[in-house]
């Protein structure tokens, strides 16, 4: 598979990663060396689903980090709609700056899930809750940084992959190669796209740094985060060795089907087609929703 477009790897930004155990989210923070402006990818909003709480202690050590390193934030990077964290999107933008960005198949997010949680027409389904919506093969800078945007859906239609330089932020598409891939079984989910998409991903140079949204720590080993092409080709235990397609789409169907639905999901999604605004009642007060039997 050849690439639209070709990354300059002599452009190595700083990367500075923010682990949550509780959703085993990896945010990060990606510098231009040569200014401090930066961009913020896949920030998390803490909550205490049970107590119906939210807290900001993740995205307050961003805003630390961001403003004890004199930084400039000019984009807020969402990889996709996640369906097992909340976005922090909105409270960083508010204290920080910069643009909320989203790929522009979020609208089919949106109609699927509007359906589910039985929005009202007040609910816009266009994005127009996001600054900007990325098509595949758009670029925005970060400093002086050109961020190249690649659609790679499968796990949901809106997810993309963010190269920057020698770096490449591929959101749920990939997990380390002992972690393997990341489901496709949610409404608008494919295992077929989502194997395509990851041979998008690893025909990048194979010293392409790879950073993970998500690690869960296989057979015990320490969390990590940060891999690259190279390894993942040789690697990963679901696509690598030059895996068929057919067999990781029998694979991923029969392991899909295994699983059960991420413990947030339900907050996650109301929160993140929203561009990580919290849905409120008829009066204003925050409120999420529980649909039933719908998922």
């Amino acid at each position: 598979m050849t690439l639209q477009f070709q990354p300059d790897m002599q452009v190595k930004p700083d990367v500075a990663a923010f682990f949550d155990p509780q959703t085993n989210t990896i945010s990060y923070v990606v510098k231009d060396p040569a200014s401090n402006s930066c961009a913020i990818v896949d920030s998390v909003l803490d909550i205490d689903y049970a107590a119906g709480r939210l807290s900001y202690d993740s995205a307050d050590k961003i805003i630390e980090h961001v403003k004890a390193n004199g930084l400039t934030v000019e984009w807020i990077i969402e990889t996709h709609v996640h369906a097992d964290h909340l976005s922090a999107a909105p409270y960083l933008q508010e204290k920080l700056g910069g643009k909320i960005g989203i790929g522009d198949q979020i609208t089919i997010v949106q109609d699927t899930f509007g359906k589910v949680f039985n929005e009202g027409t007040e609910f816009q389904r266009d994005g127009s809750q996001f600054d900007r919506l990325f098509a595949d093969g758009d670029t925005y800078q970060v400093g002086s940084m050109t961020a190249h945007v690649m659609a790679t859906p499968g796990h949901t239609p809106a997810c993309q992959t963010h190269v920057i330089g020698d770096a490449a932020f591929v959101g749920d598409t990939l997990f380390m190669p002992d972690g393997g891939s990341a489901r496709a079984d949610f409404p608008g989910g494919d295992a077929g796209v989502l194997y395509d998409s990851i041979q998008r991903v690893l025909a990048l140079p194979d010293t392409t740094r790879l950073f993970m949204c998500h690690d869960y720590g296989p057979n015990g080993r320490d969390i990590k985060w940060e891999t690259t092409v190279a390894d993942e080709k040789a690697h990963n235990i679901h696509v690598g060795g030059g895996k068929s397609r057919d067999a990781f789409v029998a694979m991923r169907t029969a392991r899909d089907e295994t699983l059960d639905m991420p413990k947030l999901i339900l907050p996650s999604l109301q929160v993140n087609m929203r561009a990580g605004d919290v849905p409120t009642d008829k009066d204003g007060n925050p409120m999420l929703k529980v649909p039933l039997n719908k998922l």
